[in-house]
């Protein structure tokens, strides 16, 4: 009852005319943004935190979860109708919506993926207003070394998990978290890593850190990988609405969909990506039409879609409650709360409570702006496509200078906006997640000071890490996570070598 009541004074925030124009905005931009083959919600929001650094948090934060919404939709456009899933978790999507979109219902395939996501992102919603304040009573029962405890967990399942190899993972972690030293010691008050220029005392922007690596990165690469032969659009063609069949087959794949999302998008590193397939696999064992998979089934558009968008919301629930990202994009969004000084956790919801709920409530109204705008926008997004890469990428990177030297003019901190975008193409060429750099820059200035509180209340006794049973759960899981990717390599390539 008490989560209703906080949900309503969140309403009263959320339909303000400046919130709604802001939800707006963001929607509109984070669909674009995810019909654009290799441009994800993360780089997006990457390239808006310098932009909005001067206007109201409240707002700017309904707009980045409305990019955040948005992104995660748009991707179906693309993955449906050139088979080029904006973003990774549209790739299920792509294996039906594609099918259909050639076999000419290329409109119900959209609209079951809008409906879907509607519905999901709706009951997803519901799940994290309820689930957020109970998370919050425990999260304020914590101690020091239970905090660090949880980063440690962090740490570790989103290294193992973001990319191919948990060993590449925890090298990028590695960097982020040297990064994240860089500057005046808050305890000592001495300079550490800084090598004698003044303008890194106060550290490493996560901002210019993240419109590098995200943005520039993403452009440099893209250019270096550059493909000259052109995409293939499949026309849509007839109705746009679903057969009375179409609804028949998708309610309970969208139902069961967003049991899949939900929940794993709010596990540590559950992401998007595990959900949908596990959607389209569970799809296609319970479908009455085996014949259509392959060839443009409904339910394996329906089931992905709405377990994608459920993730989304699904991510938020940690990131709110606990500071803790699990997403590339939810990482970035933790840099859009630091960068006004707030810091998502227990204490935000008891502090601002106003700009908190008034951040949930706008995922209903962006969730509604979605499904009205987006079916009778479908001709406008399709011409999205039709933008030449060079135009593109060559805008991305003039706008990722320019917010840099709006937010800090500054010859250092340009410098170092294009050493992280040339880092971040390295990364991306030799197949290094980019995501566990972020999280180690943001978290690990906050799990140092976690460490130094524990040992400073237990005078400096170590056995303190471990003596609470919250902080030796979580590193026993962290232990696990570590070791879990190493030891199925082992067995894999033990059952090889047997066979």
């Amino acid at each position: 009852m008490e989560s209703l009541v906080s949900l309503a004074q969140g309403f009263a925030v959320a339909l303000q005319p400046d919130k709604l124009l802001y939800a707006l905005i963001g929607v509109f931009l984070g669909t674009a943004v995810g019909v654009l083959p290799g441009i994800g919600p993360a780089l997006t929001v990457a390239l808006l935190l310098p932009v909005t650094f001067k206007l109201d948090p409240g707002g700017s934060l309904i707009m980045f979860a409305g990019l955040y919404y948005g992104g995660m939709y748009g991707g179906s456009t693309t993955a449906i109708l050139i088979n080029a899933p904006g973003e990774s978790a549209s790739l299920a999507t792509a294996l039906e919506g594609n099918r259909m979109a050639k076999a000419g219902r290329g409109g119900p395939a959209l609209a079951t993926a809008a409906i879907g996501s509607f519905v999901a992102g709706t009951i997803a919603t519901l799940g994290l207003v309820f689930l957020a304040p109970w998370l919050v009573d425990v999260a304020v029962q914590f101690a020091p070394a239970d905090y660090f405890a949880l980063m440690i967990l962090a740490f570790v399942t989103v290294s193992a998990t973001f990319g191919d190899s948990p060993l590449r993972g925890l090298t990028s972690l590695g960097a982020g978290l040297v990064l994240g030293l860089v500057g005046i010691d808050r305890l000592t008050g001495q300079s550490r890593l800084t090598f004698g220029i003044p303008e890194l005392l106060d550290g490493v922007e996560v901002t210019t850190l993240a419109v590098g690596l995200f943005a520039v990165g993403e452009a440099l690469y893209v250019a270096s990988q550059r493909r000259h032969e052109p995409e293939q659009i499949e026309p849509i063609k007839g109705s746009l609405w679903m057969t009375k069949e179409d609804w028949r087959r998708s309610w309970g794949a969208w139902l069961r969909g967003t049991a899949f999302g939900f929940p794993i998008g709010a596990l540590p590193a559950g992401g998007a990506e595990v959900p949908t397939f596990l959607s389209y696999a569970t799809e296609r064992r319970l479908t009455k039409h085996p014949e259509e998979f392959g060839h443009g089934a409904i339910e394996g558009v329906a089931g992905p879609e709405a377990a994608n968008n459920a993730s989304a919301a699904g991510t938020l629930v940690p990131l709110l409650t606990l500071g803790l990202p699990t997403s590339a994009t939810a990482a970035i969004m933790l840099a859009g709360f630091q960068q006004y000084g707030l810091q998502p956790g227990p204490l935000l919801f008891a502090e601002k409570p106003d700009l908190v709920w008034g951040l949930i409530a706008s995922l209903f109204v962006a969730n509604t702006m979605l499904l009205v705008i987006n079916l009778p926008l479908v001709g406008l997004w399709v011409r999205l496509l039709a933008i030449p890469q060079p135009w593109l990428y060559a805008g991305i990177l003039v706008f990722a200078a320019m917010g840099t030297i709006a937010v800090k003019p500054s010859v250092v901190e340009l410098s170092m906006l294009f050493v992280f975008g040339f880092l971040g193409f390295l990364m991306r060429r030799y197949d290094y997640p980019v995501a566990p750099m972020v999280v180690g820059v943001i978290l690990g200035p906050m799990a140092e000071q976690q460490l130094r509180r524990a040992l400073q209340i237990s005078l400096s006794d170590p056995w303190v890490l471990i003596e609470t049973p919250i902080a030796a759960t979580f590193l026993a899981i962290s232990l696990i996570a570590l070791m879990a990717p190493f030891v199925m390599k082992g067995l894999s390539r033990f059952r090889v070598s047997e066979d």
